[in-house]
């Protein structure tokens, strides 16, 4: 408990962590929220006009006025409006023409005076169709169009239930939709005006029936209910008009805002120091970012593939933890890519509610070599002050001591069990001194001075000093055909001792299966175009706990061991940009593989 306590204190390392990774969740659960669209590439003077474009759009809510006003400068919900207007406008001219040709005497509408009523009804048709076109085209402002409309509506309907016999007809109703509707698109002062136009008209219309001897199609109750229906609705629809263009203009502005947003968190996403990849309920990835990509080896965006697609080992490990409830609920692995062998740690953190395994995954990818080179830096810290230290107070006295052994072993009259005790003084003291020298090494990292070398006559040449110094058997190092044209490009010295190191650990440790067999084999990546050379062996291999173990300093199972053998390979490839990894060998045993890197690229580089 005190070591957990201790890891999120403030100011400690494990809580900075922590911090930045949870601010990373929080940022990936709001952009996955939404609908991201596809990340594009700027250079930076582009991003950082973007930013500015994002933060001079994102300026205190403005007022209602404002809003208003923005509305009315941007007219599109009038434009809608018109045109949902104008489409009702050509079915009321098409129905009413089609009642009136296909019914019979008395006719439903226009029986009164036939010819006036099919004429108008065709020239309102024709009135309606032409109205399309003109707000289509927009020929004239949304304003001009609207009061021109609403007055030949009002017109034709008038007429249309003059002929029709009067208020009696019903079609009077249909000047509540065109004045309503009409006056929610116009200026204050234009609905109370259409308002009264439209009284003026139904009462004329009455006055006009009476006073052409048709007093008994006269009904003024019933035009003045409908005429004061029509003033209050102009009257009534113009605030509903203004709270519609401030929700409308309120809704503009809260797009603006999300599409500035959705912008600045593909930002942040694709420029986080962490790679991630979140995979939906069904593994398909619905968003990463490009570093997350290199490091996979992926070519091009991976938004919608399956992950399977991307990383088959990624792919294996969800599914296993989805169906295996025993796993941690934020398990960490790590895994080989394909492509260039970079081992790589995810850490899976479930974006569901009480980390439900069929919701979607945030996956944190880090290159593990990048976090072994940060501990590795303070233990070669570390290294290089105590190795000053060996080499004055350790070394001497161990010399003096392997010096007065010699000089033991040559007195005369010792006896056997003698001769032993000073065998054993000369080779724990060798032991030391060897010990001494491999930590003096790590601590000069002297420079590499690589060069092109045909792989084929060195490693024959290799091969037959190793069988020889070791004693081996015939057979017991093969060296697998190579072509004779291959190069590669390394320190003549840094790879036999690389080699010698990973050679000389297989004989060992393959010998404690009964027999030795050490093979020598060359490649290429695929994909990559890298070479590499490597050393497999038919031993007990290495378990998975301890793989990812072997190559630090001083790490060893085996006792009479230094545990720096396989940390000094590494480093040397490291110095020449070539890669040490290790792998499982099918069947049983250990495969050492080094990465060189392309000759062709260091030529361009030098």
């Amino acid at each position: 408990m005190d070591a957990k306590q201790d890891a999120f204190r403030p100011g400690s390392p494990g809580r900075d962590v922590a911090r930045r990774k949870g601010d990373t969740v929080a940022t990936m659960t709001l952009a996955f929220h939404y609908n991201w669209r596809r990340p594009t590439k700027h250079n930076d003077k582009s991003m950082n006009q973007a930013l500015t474009d994002i933060s001079s759009r994102q300026t205190s809510r403005p007022s209602a006025d404002a809003l208003l006003q923005k509305a009315i400068e941007e007219p599109d919900l009038s434009w809608r409006i018109l045109n949902t207007l104008n489409a009702f406008r050509l079915l009321i001219a098409a129905v009413l023409l089609v009642l009136f040709f296909a019914s019979g005497d008395p006719r439903i509408f226009g029986d009164r005076f036939p010819t006036i009523f099919s004429a108008t009804a065709s020239g309102y048709l024709v009135f309606a169709i032409v109205s399309s076109i003109s707000l289509r085209q927009r020929w004239a402002p949304v304003n001009v169009q609207a009061v021109t409309q609403t007055i030949v509506d009002i017109t034709a309907i008038i007429v249309l239930l003059h002929t029709s016999g009067g208020i009696s007809s019903g079609l009077g109703g249909l000047l509540i939709v065109f004045v309503g509707v009409g006056s929610l698109v116009l200026p204050m002062r234009f609905p109370a005006v259409l308002g009264a136009f439209a009284t003026f008209a139904i009462l004329g219309e009455q006055v006009f029936t009476q006073l052409s001897s048709a007093a008994a199609l006269t009904n003024y109750p019933a035009a003045g209910l409908l005429s004061a229906v029509i003033f209050s609705m102009s009257l009534a629809v113009r605030p509903l008009s203004r709270r519609i263009q401030m929700s409308e203009a309120l809704a503009r502005q809260r797009g603006v805002d999300l599409k500035n947003l959705s912008e600045l968190n593909e930002y942040i996403v694709q420029h986080l120091r962490e790679s991630i990849v979140v995979v939906d309920s069904r593994d398909n990835v619905r968003l990463s970012n490009a570093s997350a990509m290199q490091l996979l080896g992926a070519s091009g965006s991976a938004r919608g593939r399956p992950i399977r697609k991307v990383s088959g080992q990624l792919a294996d490990y969800i599914s296993l933890w989805r169906r295996d409830g025993s796993l941690s609920s934020h398990p960490e692995f790590t895994l080989i890519t394909a492509g260039s062998n970079a081992r790589i740690t995810a850490h899976l953190a479930p974006l569901g509610r009480d980390g439900e395994r069929d919701a979607p995954i945030l996956i944190f990818l880090e290159d593990a070599s990048l976090m072994n080179a940060r501990v590795q830096q303070s233990k070669l810290a570390s290294l290089g002050r105590l190795s000053a230290s060996i080499a004055h107070e350790i070394r001497n006295p161990v010399g003096a001591m392997s010096h007065a052994a010699q000089l033991l072993a040559e007195s005369a009259g010792l006896t056997d069990d003698d001769r032993r005790l000073t065998d054993i003084m000369q080779s724990h003291s060798n032991r030391v001194s060897h010990i001494i020298d491999n930590v003096l090494q790590l601590s000069r990292r002297e420079i590499s001075r690589p060069e092109r070398l045909r792989l084929k006559p060195w490693l024959d040449e290799f091969a037959s000093e190793f069988t020889r110094t070791l004693e081996l058997q015939e057979g017991e190092l093969a060296v697998a055909s190579i072509p004779d044209e291959l190069e590669v490009r390394m320190d003549r010295s840094h790879l036999r001792q690389v080699l010698w190191n990973l050679c000389d650990n297989a004989v060992k440790y393959a010998s404690k299966t009964g027999g030795i067999l050490v093979e020598l084999e060359v490649g290429s990546l695929k994909g990559r175009g890298r070479d590499y050379l490597q050393v497999q062996d038919h031993g007990l291999g290495v378990d998975a706990a301890t793989a990812d173990k072997i190559f630090e300093p001083f790490f060893t199972e085996h006792s009479g061991g230094t545990g720096l053998g396989l940390y000094i390979s590494r480093e040397l490839c490291e110095l020449n940009r070539a890669t040490l990894l290790y792998l499982d060998r099918p069947g049983g045993g250990s495969i050492f593989r080094i990465v060189f890197s392309d000759p062709d690229r260091w030529d361009r580089l030098d």
